[in-house]
Order: structure tokens, then C-alpha cells, then sequence
């Protein structure tokens, strides 16, 4: 149904009663005026004949009918009333505008029956003989207790008619008038009275949009002043209360959004309520594009839907880890627990999400790195114990054997040095890092390189590989001389431990933009892409036989990462088996 404006359905109530009050007074008074017009009418022509009646009497007595009839008519026209005098018998004597002779019998005539019987009579009725409606008023004329004649004056109604015309007329105006005046005030009455009534409507509308802040006027009207009253205390009341939830949403959405942990609320039905920008990163949505939405359509996992279905099932909270693929494999460690209301009843879950994928990674490694460290120092122990055992068991008196057995023993002691040495550069290395001990001066790269490659000159001439520098003559960067020294040692050892004889290193370095870089590339047997990635773990091995044949530690490179990380840098690496590496350590401009 089409709604109204309240004015239109005050005023047009308004309009109708006035209306109606108006035409049933303007009816009455025209009623009124008309019964009253027409009395004065009567008692006029009442006294007209009175009079005419005193001056026939001694005519009717005498019978003179002519003269009777000559009298209608001179007063008749002198009056301009007809007057007619009748018999008791009906008779017709005289009349004014008519000969009483061509006159029918009047003893049927209404007023002249109530005449006959010593009244006054009156009558509003058509006159056959004149053709028109007319008025008549009878008295008797008597003598004693007998009525000697009748007489009746008339006019036309015509003339009355004309006259009330006029007034209703007049009447008609002053109504209109008085029902424009009535309208104009029905209206401006409607409008006062609905005018509260819209500004009530449009404080609503305000305090619906969130407009508090402006009070509502307060009008005369003690029932609509109280409701304005209650109305703005709601509003006050409503803004506190708006204010408090707004603070405590922005309080949580911080929270939430300050938080490295992914955060996701769902309700019974598993639709998602909300969810942080942690969350939207790791699945790769938008937080506005899923409220509302199914989990299952938005998180395609079934291990984390087994896990939401159990939080919304369970009284205590869930725990437990899902794996997803972005493209690679990341671990998560779920926790869940239940969302309930005022009336503690369940309303959904809580599920908060923690990437876990570098911790399982290190886990991973340092369990690695165990094994490794302890599979390499207990290779060169046992070698050790193995031929100190074999000495004291009698070998020692064959001085061939005791000397063979010694270079084994020392061989193997060099090896064990070497781990533990490079353990403790390492730890070193890390330790100097945390506490901020290492000193960066502006160092010439160039001078540095010279300075690794005579270090390795032995090894190299060993292995008959030579090494070449190439690139520009001076490269400024701040270093630590000594831990980029040896990096680029361990990358050189590195490079020829992997080169057949005849072969060159290159080593060089250049300034790239931001940044200076130094590489070392060699020609040897190359590295399987799918050890890259592991290249610069502790004790990573690409061929462990092959690299215990060349006495490598399996520590060198990841001494490399550190120092470049140390700097602030980073090292990487490219290579095709069969054609050769190339390692390049890349340095921030200071």
C-alpha cells in the first residue's frame, strides 16, 4: 500500500467536515431564511386583507357584488395584489385580475376550506387560472358566528423567489468565502500539527544514518515534546554506545591486523565472519570479497575444514597442522577454539593460523646439521681410534707400518681441526653479528682478491688450476678486509677442489648500480639444479664420496653466505653441470 504524508491525511479530514459544516449551515440558514421570508410574505398579505376586509363589509351585506368586484380591482392595482372575494358557497364575487363570472368554484381550495372554519388560511401552490405558482392567504369575513365571505390575497411566487434568489446568492459568497477562510486556516492547522511530526521523521532518518550529533527541536505540544525529549536522550545514548563499539572494532581490526598470525572467525553454518590481512595474504583472497561466504568455497583444504568442523563440535579448543600450496609447500599450525554469545551459547569458531613452514625448516636443518656434524667428526675419530687401537695391538714395532699408520692419523687429525675450526669461525662469525662487533672500513675489493688468491696459490698449483683476475683495477666498497677474504678463499678452494687440472678460475669484481659484486666462475663439473637450493647449508653435500676425497668440510660455502650476510648482501649461485659454476657475492654500497 502507497503511504501518505501525514498532512494530507490531516488536512483533507479537515477540508471534508468544514465542507460539510459549511453546506449544512448555508442549508439551514437558506431553509431558514426561505420559511421565514415567506411568513412575512403571509403576514403581509394577511394584513392587506384585513384591510380590504373592513372596507366590503357593508357591500357583501348588501350583496353588491359589482361594486365588490370594482374594489378588487382598484386596490388590486394599486397594491399590485390580487385580491379575491368568495362565497361560502364558493362563489367567486370578485377578483382582482380575472371577471367572477369565467371563475371556477373555490370551495375546494385549501385555504379557503381553513378560511371557512374561522382560520387563517395559507397556501403555496399553481394557479390554473393565472398559469403560475402563487401564494395565497384567506381570512373570513363574519358576522357573529357566520361567515359571510372569504377574502384572499396572492402574489406570485416569482417575486419571492427573485428576492431569496438574491439572498442565496449573497448567502453562496459569504459561504465560499467562509469555507476559503476555513481551508486556508484547516491548512495552515494541518500543517502545525504534522510539521513536529516531519521533523521527528527526519531526526529518525538522521539518527538511522548515523547523524547523532544534532539534537531535536523540542515543541509546545506536551506529547510530541516528550517524544522529541525521549528521542534525543535515545540518540545520546545511542551515540555512547556507537562509540564504544566503534573503538572497540577499530581496537580489534588493529589487533587484528598487527598480528603476524592469520586470524579467521566463522559462524555455525562455516560461513566466514571475518578475517584479518594476514590471513587474505596467505590465501590469496580480498577481506571484502568472502563475509558471508562459505569456508569451503574460499579455502580449499580439507585438512582445515576437518579442523574447523571439529572447533565447532568441541567445547575445548582444537590444535593441529595442515599443509597448502603456494606454489610451494608452507605448514601451518592451527589453533581453534569456539565463539560464544552473551548467553554462552556456541555461535562459531575462532581459527588462528601461524606459518610454521621455516621453523619445521630449521628443525629440519639443525636435525641435518647434527647428523652431520656428528657423521663427520666421527668419521676422523673412529679413523683415529682405529689405528691408535691397531698400534697398540703390535703394529707399532714394524716401523713401516708405524709410520703409514702416523700420516693416516695425522691426515684425519688435520681433518677433525678443520671441521672444528670452521665450526667455531662460523660461531664466531654469528656471535660478532648479534653483538654488533664488526668493524667496516672502505676497503679496495681488488687488493682483497690479490690477498685470497695467494692464499689458495698452494692448493691450486696442487691441483694444477690456474687463477686469473679479471674485471676492473679498483673497486671501493666497505668491507671487513679479513671475513670477505675468506670468503672468497673458500670460494676459490671450492672452485678448483671442482676443476680438472688444466682448467681456469676467474676471479673478478665490479661495481653493478647499488652494488659491488664479486664473482668467481670455474669450468668444472657443474651442479644439479636440484641441489642449488641447499648449496650454502652446514655440511650440505652434493657427492659426500667426492667431497671427503677432496677433504672439504662441507662448511665452506655456508661460511660464504654468512659473511655476505654479515655485509648486509647475499651470495648466489649459477650452474650447468658439465659446463661449470659461477658464485657471486653481492655487496651493498655503504
Amino acid at each position: 500500500m502507497r503511504r501518505k504524508r501525514l498532512l494530507w491525511q490531516i488536512y483533507p479530514s479537515f477540508l471534508l467536515i468544514t465542507l460539510f459544516l459549511v453546506l449544512a449551515v448555508t442549508w439551514y440558514a437558506s431553509r431558514s431564511l426561505r420559511v421565514f421570508y415567506l411568513d412575512e410574505v403571509a403576514a403581509d398579505l394577511e394584513a392587506r386583507a384585513t384591510l380590504f376586509r373592513s372596507q366590503i363589509g357593508t357591500p357583501i351585506a348588501a350583496r353588491e357584488f359589482e361594486r365588490i368586484d370594482q374594489l378588487c380591482k382598484e386596490l388590486g392595482r394599486e397594491s399590485r395584489t390580487r385580491i379575491t372575494i368568495i362565497l361560502p358557497t364558493g362563489e367567486v364575487v370578485g377578483d382582482s385580475d380575472e371577471e367572477p363570472a369565467q371563475m371556477e368554484n373555490h370551495a375546494d381550495r385549501p385555504e379557503i376550506i381553513e378560511a371557512m372554519s374561522g382560520q387563517t388560511g395559507r397556501s403555496l401552490r399553481y394557479s390554473a387560472t393565472l398559469k403560475t405558482n402563487m401564494m395565497y392567504l384567506a381570512i373570513p369575513l363574519s358576522e357573529g358566528r357566520e361567515t359571510l365571505a372569504v377574502v384572499r390575497t396572492s402574489i406570485p411566487t416569482s417575486a419571492i423567489d427573485s428576492a431569496l434568489r438574491s439572498i442565496y446568492g449573497k448567502i453562496a459568497v459569504g459561504a465560499v468565502f467562509l469555507a476559503v477562510i476555513v481551508a486556508v486556516a484547516s491548512l495552515i492547522m494541518s500543517k502545525r500539527i504534522a510539521r513536529p511530526l516531519v521533523d521527528l521523521e527526519r531526526a529518525a532518518e538522521r539518527f538511522a544514518h548515523g547523524e547523532l550529533k544534532v539534537p531535536l527541536a523540542v515543541p509546545d505540544s506536551e506529547e510530541i515534546g516528550s517524544l522529541a525529549i525521549a528521542m534525543n536522550k535515545m540518540a545520546e545514548r545511542l551515540d555512547a554506545r556507537l562509540r564504544t563499539m566503534i573503538e572497540q572494532r577499530n581496537e580489534q581490526q588493529a589487533v587484528l591486523a598487527s598480528m603476524v598470525e592469520s586470524v579467521l572467525a566463522i559462524d555455525s553454518e562455516e560461513r566466514i565472519i571475518t578475517i584479518n590481512h594476514a590471513a587474505a595474504e596467505l590465501f590469496n583472497i580480498r577481506p571484502e570479497d568472502v563475509h558471508g561466504r562459505p569456508l569451503q568455497e574460499i579455502v580449499r583444504n580439507p585438512e582445515l575444514e576437518k579442523l574447523a568442523t571439529e572447533t565447532l563440535s568441541s567445547d575445548t579448543p582444537v590444535e593441529g597442522e595442515i599443509a597448502i600450496y603456494d606454489p610451494e609447500e608452507r605448514v601451518l599450525q592451527v589453533h581453534g577454539t569456539s565463539l560464544r554469545d552473551a548467553q554462552d551459547a556456541n555461535i562459531g569458531a575462532l581459527l588462528v593460523l601461524d606459518d610454521i613452514t621455516e621453523i619445521r625448516r630449521l628443525e629440519k636443518i639443525r636435525r641435518d646439521f647434527v647428523a652431520n656434524v656428528s657423521h663427520e667428526l666421527k668419521t676422523p675419530i673412529t679413523t683415529i681410534k682405529g689405528f691408535v687401537e691397531t698400534l697398540l695391538g703390535g703394529a707399532m714395532h714394524s716401523a713401516q707400518d708405524l709410520e703409514r699408520f702416523l700420516k693416516i692419523i695425522a691426515k684425519h687429525s688435520e681433518r677433525l681441526d678443520s671441521i672444528i675450526e670452521d665450526l667455531l669461525s662460523l660461531s664466531r662469525l654469528e656471535q660478532e653479528t648479534e653483538r654488533d662487533e664488526i668493524e667496516f672500513e672502505p676497503q679496495n675489493l681488488v687488493g682483497i682478491i690479490h690477498s685470497a688468491i695467494e692464499v689458495s696459490r698452494p692448493r691450486t698449483q696442487v691441483r694444477d688450476v690456474s687463477v686469473k683476475l679479471h674485471g676492473d683495477d679498483v673497486v671501493e666498497g666497505r668491507v671487513n678486509a679479513q671475513l670477505l677474504e675468506h670468503a672468497i678463499v673458500n670460494l676459490i678452494d671450492n672452485a678448483v677442489k671442482y676443476s680438472e687440472p688444466g682448467t681456469e678460475v676467474e676471479v673478478g669484481a665490479e661495481k653493478r648500480g647499488e652494488e659491488v659484486v664479486v664473482t668467481v666462475r670455474d669450468h668444472g663439473w657443474g651442479i644439479e639444479k636440484k641441489h642449488l637450493p641447499r648449496l650454502f647449508e652446514r655440511f650440505y653435500r652434493t657427492d659426500r664420496a667426492r667431497s671427503r676425497e677432496q677433504g672439504g668440510t662441507g662448511l665452506g660455502l655456508a661460511i660464504v653466505k654468512h659473511v655476505a650476510l654479515v655485509h648486509g648482501g647475499r651470495v648466489d649461485v649459477e650452474s650447468v653441470l658439465g659446463e661449470g659454476s659461477v658464485f657471486t657475492i653481492h655487496l651493498p654500497v655503504r
